[in-house]
């Protein structure tokens, strides 16, 4: 299978480990990967901030690059909801019929990294060995957009070595949500104390997440706070193995 790799922009300038770990993962699964160079961001800062035509542009310029890819999968579910929720109404608002036909049929094809191994290659077991306890965050895109469900934990569980802590509370938002976290910072603040309060009570070595953004958010509170816990994108758990182990990929 041919898939290819949006790496976003979040991931790419502050990242890079995800993208490596994505390229290992998937290459062991089989999946032939390509990379457009010329990928850029899908827009959903500038949607947020009311910037419909600078958003317009970046979708219509992922519709262009990719619009002849077999399968696009991308490592944030932000990302993905951003691209099923907003690209219609922009495409509506400011695109023409044709680019609309393409959006459509592009649309199928693309995929946030878990619903990428379960829903299209149909694997939950990747060979991946963790040995550390382990807490799983459920972003409010995956939980609410993209209805991720299980799938992140039917991916955890099959994780060799790893212990996977249940905590409470899975549906908080840990408060970040891009501009939100500037501009309402003492409510992002105070929602960021309450998911972490969850977190820490699991005393899991690891938070991992499907978005990097959360696990920034978390992972500052966590270093001011001295907590001695650490993040990691899921991509990472599932790329690690006993020869290959998470920190070498980084």
């Amino acid at each position: 299978m041919r898939a290819s790799l949006f790496i976003t922009c979040y991931n790419d300038t502050l990242y890079p480990e995800t993208g490596r770990a994505v390229v290992s993962l998937l290459e062991r699964l089989g999946v032939e990967l390509d990379f457009h160079p010329k990928q850029t961001c899908c827009g959903q800062m500038h949607a947020n901030t009311g910037f419909r035509g600078e958003a317009f542009c970046q979708a219509k310029r992922f519709v262009q690059l990719y619009r002849d890819t077999e399968t696009v999968v991308i490592p944030s579910s932000s990302c993905v909801a951003m691209m099923r929720d907003q690209y219609p109404g922009l495409f509506e608002e400011l695109g023409n019929e044709s680019l609309r036909r393409e959006f459509a049929a592009l649309l199928p094809r693309v995929f946030e990294l878990s619903e990428f191994l379960l829903d299209r290659l149909g694997v939950d077991d990747v060979g991946a060995y963790f040995p550390h306890r382990v807490v799983y965050h459920a972003s409010c895109h995956g939980v609410r957009a993209l209805h991720l469900g299980e799938r992140p934990y039917k991916l955890l569980a099959k994780v060799r070595g790893l212990d996977l802590a249940q905590m409470a509370n899975t549906d908080r938002c840990c408060g970040f949500g891009g501009t939100f976290s500037v501009k309402n910072a003492e409510v992002s603040s105070a929602m960021l104390a309450a998911k972490l309060q969850d977190v820490i009570a699991t005393r899991a070595e690891y938070c991992t997440a499907l978005d990097n953004s959360c696990l920034m958010h978390l992972g500052g509170a966590m270093h001011r706070q001295y907590a001695g816990m650490k993040t990691i994108h899921l991509a990472q758990i599932l790329a690690a193995t006993e020869d290959a182990p998470a920190e070498a990929i980084a």
